[in-house]
């Protein structure tokens, strides 16, 4: 099982990134799909998450209007569309599966945005 994120790296303020987040060995459609970031010493917190249909979405008021959770069922990936960026997005980003039985966390990908 895996779930592994890329796409992250330094931007300057009010630049875009996209995370994707690529997961195998488990049947990827059925979970619900979240990401999270962390901040040195600060705790890890729920950025935005996606049903596995689809059909639900939550976003953080610091997020929302600026970032768009996506996922692509036939190709097992989720990703984080960050528009917008603000030097307190500032973070290490990580990708979530979950459902009642099972959840998985990839390991991160840093995003940093300074000028």
């Amino acid at each position: 099982v895996q779930l592994v994120e890329s796409g992250g790296g330094l931007v300057q303020p009010g630049g875009s990134l996209r995370l994707s987040c690529a997961a195998s060995g488990f049947t990827f459609s059925t979970y619900t799909i979240r990401w999270y970031r962390q901040a040195p010493g600060k705790e890890r917190d729920l950025v935005a998450g996606l049903a596995s249909a689809g059909s639900f979405t939550y976003y953080s008021d610091s997020v929302k209007g600026r970032f768009t959770i996506s996922r692509d069922n036939s190709k097992n990936m989720a990703y984080l569309q960050m528009n917008s960026l603000k030097p307190d997005d500032t973070a290490m980003y990580y990708c979530y599966a979950w459902r009642p039985t099972a959840e998985y966390w990839g390991q991160g990908t840093q995003v940093t945005v300074s000028s």
